[in-house]
C-alpha cells in the first residue's frame, strides 16, 4: 500500500512547539511579500533550495523575534496588511481560512493570535521528519515541506497497515511534537484523499471493498489535480462529485490525455512510483508590492531580484537556457517576455538580460506595477542544448569573477556584495 503523510496546520504546529501557550487557541500565521529585500540596507536574506509548496518561498528573511508581532503586518499608516498562510482548527471554527486577508480574519475572530512566519524553523522540522520517516519506511518521497508519500509494499502486510500508520503518527507526535494525519490506499492519489478525511491528527485506510463508498461522495474540487478550469468544465457537464465523474467516462476522456489520466487516478487504476529524490526543473523569484510607477526604482528592483536569483542558480550548479520575466500591473493587466539562450551563466550577463527583458515586457508604461517575477528553466542537464562557444574566453573571465563573488556571499550572506545599480 501507499501512504500519504501530512503535517496538520504545519506552521501553527511549529509555533506551538516553541510556545506551548498557543495550544488550543485560535492561531494563524500571517505573511506579507518580503519587500524588505528591496531596502538598500537589506540583510539576513537566506535561500531555501530543498522544500517547496504553498507559501514556502525560495528566498526569505531570517527570522527575528521582533518580527513575531502584529506590528510586523502594519504599514506606515498603521493599517494591517498581508494574508494568512495557515490557521489552527480553533481559528477555522470562526470561518478563518488560508489566504484570507488578515484584517478580515481579525474581524471574524478578534481573539485570533497572529504570528509571523519562521521559515528557518519550518525547514529544520521538515528535515527532521524526513529523516525520521526514512528510518521507518523503505521508500519515502518528500512532496513538499509538510507532505510525504511512502510505499509499504513488501514491508507491511495490507491488513496490518491501519495499526502501522496509527503507531507511526503517535511516534511522530511523541518524538518530534508534530501532529500528522496519515492516509493509506493502493494508489498515492487515493491515499492523499484518505489523509484529508483523517484530519486532524487521524489516520484512515481505504481498502478496495470500501473504495466506492469512500470516493463517490467527494466533491470534484477536493481531488488533487482538478484545478479551476477543469472544475468549471466538470460543472458545465453537470459533474459535481467524483462518483458522477466515474460514471461519465466517455465525456471525461473525450477532453484529451490529461482528462484521461485524471479519470484513471480518480478510479484508482493509475498510480505513480515513490521518487526518493528529485531535481529541480526551474527556479524563480517574485515580489508583490504597493503600486509603483517610478521606472528607475522598478529597474533597481529588477537588479535586486536578479542578484538573489543568480545566487540560487549558482548554488544549484545549473545552467538555465530559458529566461522569463513577467510584470503585473494595477487594473489586472499583465505582460511578460522570455528568451532562450545557451551560454555560460554569469551574474553580470544575467543581470543585463533581466533588465533587457524588463524593458521589453513593460508595455503599459502609464500603469503602476504591483509585481515583478523572474523565472529560469530548461537547465542544460535536462535539455539537448549545447552551449555557444562565441566569446567563450571572455565569458570564462567573467565566470571567475562570478564564482569569487559567490564564494564571498556563501560565507557572509547574499547581501554581502551588491551591484552599484541597487544603491
Amino acid at each position: 500500500m501507499k501512504i500519504h503523510i501530512d503535517i496538520d496546520c504545519f506552521f501553527v504546529s511549529a509555533a506551538r512547539i516553541i510556545d506551548s501557550s498557543l495550544e488550543h487557541k485560535a492561531v494563524a500565521i500571517g505573511g506579507r511579500s518580503d519587500t524588505k529585500i528591496f531596502n538598500k540596507e537589506a540583510k539576513n536574506q537566506t535561500v531555501n533550495l530543498e522544500n517547496s509548496g504553498s507559501f514556502v518561498p525560495t528566498f526569505y528573511k531570517a527570522y527575528e523575534d521582533k518580527d513575531d508581532d502584529l506590528d510586523a503586518f502594519k504599514d506606515e499608516s498603521g493599517k494591517v496588511r498581508g494574508i494568512l498562510t495557515t490557521s489552527s482548527y480553533e481559528a477555522r471554527a470562526f470561518g478563518v481560512k488560508t489566504a484570507m486577508n488578515i484584517s478580515e480574519a481579525l474581524s471574524l475572530c478578534p481573539q485570533l493570535i497572529i504570528k509571523a512566519p519562521n521559515m528557518s524553523l519550518y525547514q529544520k522540522l521538515s528535515h527532521a521528519l524526513h529523516q525520521f520517516l526514512q528510518l521507518k519506511i523503505p521508500l519515502i518521497e518528500q512532496a513538499s515541506i509538510d507532505e510525504f508519500y511512502g510505499d509499504l509494499s513488501g514491508w507491511v502486510e495490507d491488513e496490518d497497515v491501519p495499526q502501522f500508520i496509527d503507531n507511526l503518527r503517535h511516534e511522530i507526535k511523541r518524538e518530534l511534537k508534530l501532529p500528522v494525519s496519515i492516509g493509506s490506499a493502493h494508489t498515492r492519489y487515493i491515499a492523499k484523499m484518505a489523509t484529508s478525511a483523517a484530519k486532524p491528527f487521524g489516520c484512515k485506510t481505504i481498502y478496495p471493498y470500501e473504495f466506492d463508498k469512500f470516493i463517490n461522495p467527494i466533491h470534484v474540487e477536493k481531488f488533487a489535480g482538478i484545478g479551476k478550469s477543469m472544475k468549471e468544465r466538470l460543472r458545465a457537464a453537470q459533474i459535481h462529485t467524483l462518483g458522477e465523474l466515474r460514471k461519465r467516462r466517455g465525456t471525461v476522456e473525450s477532453w484529451g490525455p490529461y482528462a484521461q489520466e485524471l479519470y484513471k487516478r480518480v478510479n484508482g487504476t493509475s498510480d505513480a512510483p515513490i521518487i526518493t529524490s528529485s531535481q529541480r526543473k526551474s527556479i524563480g523569484i517574485s515580489r508583490t508590492f504597493d503600486p509603483l510607477h517610478d521606472r528607475t526604482e522598478l529597474k533597481r528592483r529588477v537588479h535586486v531580484l536578479a542578484r538573489h536569483l543568480s545566487f540560487a542558480i549558482l548554488k544549484l550548479e545549473v545552467i538555465p537556457t530559458v529566461f522569463h520575466l513577467s510584470i503585473a500591473y494595477e487594473m489586472n493587466q499583465k505582460s511578460h517576455k522570455n528568451i532562450s539562450l545557451a551560454e555560460i551563466f554569469t551574474e553580470k550577463k544575467f543581470d543585463s538580460l533581466c533588465i533587457s527583458l524588463f524593458h521589453e515586457a513593460d508595455v503599459h508604461k502609464r500603469l503602476h506595477v504591483i509585481r515583478l517575477s523572474i523565472n529560469c528553466s530548461s537547465f542544460t542537464r535536462d535539455s539537448k542544448k549545447e552551449l555557444s562557444l562565441i566569446g567563450f574566453c571572455d565569458e570564462q573571465k567573467m565566470k571567475k569573477l562570478t564564482d569569487s563573488a559567490q564564494s564571498l556571499r556563501e560565507k557572509y550572506g547574499i547581501d554581502a556584495i551588491k551591484w552599484a545599480s541597487e544603491m
